[in-house]
C-alpha cells in the first residue's frame, strides 16, 4: 500500500464538501506538485484538533517554550479545498506524535482497515521524548497519509478545523440536536413529561 508522506506540505488543511446536514469531510495535503484528499467523520476531525491542542500544551509544559515557538507563525488558512478533489482512501486510525529532534507535529492517517482490526496508537510516558507514538517502521498493509508540521502549522490547522467543524447546522436551543432547513423535531416538545401518568 502506499504512504503519501508531506514533510513539510505546502498546505495541509480540514474541510467540507456538500451542504450542513449532508457534509463530507476531508484532509488534504499538498506540496511538490501533488494533492492526496482523504475522507473522514466529523468526530474525527474534531478528536485530531482537540488532541493537537492538547499535544501542544504537554510539549510546552515538558519542554518549555523554546519548542513550541520555534519556526515561522503560520499564515490563517480560510480557503477552499484545492480542486479536483479525488478521495485516496476513507480514515479509519489516525495518531498523533510529537518528533523532539526535528520539533515537529506528526500527524498519520491510515486507511480504514476492511477487516475491522485498527491498530491503535500507543502511549509513551517514559523518556520524555515523545508524548504519544506510533511505529513508523512497521509494515503498512494499508494506505497512510503521514504529514509533519510545525507547532505553528499544527495550532493553525487545528483552529482551522474547529472551525469546519462548528460550520455546520445550529443546534437546537432545547435539545441540542442539529436543526435541520426542512424542519426539527424536538423530543422535549413531544408533550411527554416525566412522572404524568
Amino acid at each position: 500500500m502506499s504512504v503519501f508522506q508531506y514533510d513539510p506540505p505546502e498546505r495541509f488543511v480540514a474541510g467540507t464538501v456538500g451542504q450542513p446536514g449532508e457534509r463530507t469531510f476531508f484532509l488534504q495535503a499538498s506540496g511538490g506538485g501533488r494533492i492526496t484528499s482523504v475522507v473522514l467523520e466529523k468526530t474525527q476531525v474534531q478528536a485530531l484538533a482537540e488532541r493537537i491542542e492538547e499535544l501542544l500544551e504537554e510539549v510546552r509544559r515538558r519542554f518549555g517554550e523554546q519548542q513550541e515557538e520555534s519556526g515561522p507563525a503560520a499564515e490563517v488558512d480560510d480557503g477552499p479545498l484545492e480542486q479536483p478533489i479525488e478521495e485516496d482512501f476513507r480514515v479509519g486510525t489516525l495518531a498523533l506524535a510529537w518528533d523532539a529532534e526535528t520539533a515537529r507535529v506528526i500527524v498519520e492517517a491510515q486507511q480504514v482497515d476492511e477487516s475491522g482490526e485498527e491498530s491503535e496508537p500507543e502511549s509513551e510516558g517514559g523518556d520524555g521524548s515523545e508524548v504519544e507514538v506510533f511505529a513508523e517502521d512497521t509494515p503498512v498493509n494499508r494506505d497512510v497519509l503521514r504529514v509533519h508540521l510545525t507547532p505553528a502549522a499544527a495550532r493553525a490547522f487545528a483552529g482551522r478545523a474547529m472551525k469546519v467543524v462548528s460550520a455546520g447546522r445550529p443546534n437546537c436551543p432545547l435539545c441540542g440536536g442539529p436543526l435541520d432547513p426542512t424542519g426539527h423535531v424536538c423530543p422535549r416538545q413531544n408533550g411527554y413529561k416525566p412522572g404524568a401518568l
